[in-house]
């Protein structure tokens, strides 16, 4: 036994009699009153490629009916989704991309602004907890022109990033902005054509709005590469530095746990089913194969990984560790 001051207690002892409510003799409570969180942690990820910063923005998420909207066979989509302990509405992450070049800061989509509901819509916010400004974007360049990723392009009746020129696909434009398109269009996808309007026109009116064609060299180090088929100009961007490979791919894939196992599924969303198939074949052997890094603006947040080819015509998504 060792001596601890007057009280002459071991020290056991005197942890114990620490614990002990001096007004009953009884133990008490080691507790604090319980603080409810009533909102999520800033929603943003940085890491490095070569030289340039890349920090991945969530712009929230959304639940969508899996097997409701991915096309494939019904059997093998839920069976996957049972395996990935999933169900039929699955939660989806709304990510986009800042990519910090020394010379350039870029953003790669622009999240769904107010267009979705509640949910989403929180992209500026993550942007200034990451320790920027939307006036400090000086381009934003669109995988696409789906409602998810061009609504955050508006903050109410303003440009929401108003000193950024917008850089997007020739073929997109040309579909997307087209008033026969969407006179012609089905009821149920007029609602792209839309938003496309209203988040676009802002832009083109102040003579900022630029297109370019398939493998554009954009800025140094990142080069626009097509993947057309979910929609007319659906596009990829490849972010280079120093030997390292970063290829942010939009939409190629909405539900991992289904669609790198089975390639063949592709979405409702999907313009032309047979080329958004395609892609995925091309995309995930490619990547599996380089070995480089993928963003994905629908895999869970911060949506970086690499591709394994499990060389039975299946594949995986290996998150970043």
């Amino acid at each position: 036994m060792t001596s601890n001051g007057p009280f002459n207690l071991p020290r056991r002892s005197f942890l114990i009699a620490s614990c002990i409510c001096v007004a009953c003799g009884r133990p008490g409570p080691l507790r604090a009153d319980p603080q409810l969180a009533t909102s999520e942690a800033p929603g943003f990820y940085p890491l490095m490629i070569g030289d340039y910063e890349v920090t991945v923005l969530s712009d929230g998420k959304n639940p969508l009916a899996a097997t409701r909207m991915l096309q494939g066979d019904p059997v093998r989509i839920a069976d996957a989704l049972r395996d990935n302990f999933l169900a039929e509405q699955v939660e989806t992450s709304h990510n986009s991309f800042l990519v910090n070049t020394g010379d350039k800061l870029i953003l790669v989509d622009a999240g769904a602004g107010t267009l979705l509901g509640p949910q989403t819509g929180k992209l500026l916010g993550n942007l200034r907890a990451a320790g920027y400004r939307a006036e400090q974007v000086d381009e934003v360049y669109l995988t696409h022109m789906h409602t998810d990723h061009i609504g955050g392009l508006m903050s109410g009746d303003q440009r929401a990033f108003p000193n950024a020129v917008v850089r997007v696909d020739k073929r997109e434009t040309d579909y997307w902005l087209s008033d026969e398109n969407m006179r012609v269009a089905p009821a149920e996808a007029k609602r792209f054509f839309e938003a496309s309007m209203v988040s676009l026109s802002p832009y083109r009116e102040a003579g900022k709005l630029e297109t370019f064609e398939a493998g554009a060299d954009l800025v140094p180090g990142i080069q626009a590469q097509s993947a057309y088929g979910h929609t007319p100009g659906h596009t990829m961007f490849e972010v280079a530095s120093k030997g390292e490979k970063l290829l942010l791919w939009g939409d190629v894939v909405h539900v991992a746990a289904v669609q790198f196992a089975d390639p063949t599924v592709t979405i409702a969303y999907d313009v032309d089913r047979v080329e958004a198939e395609q892609e995925h074949w091309r995309v995930f052997d490619d990547a599996a194969k380089n070995r480089y890094m993928i963003g994905g603006a629908h895999l869970p947040f911060p949506g970086l990984g690499h591709v394994r080819n499990n060389g039975d015509k299946t594949y995986a998504f290996v998150p970043l560790n």
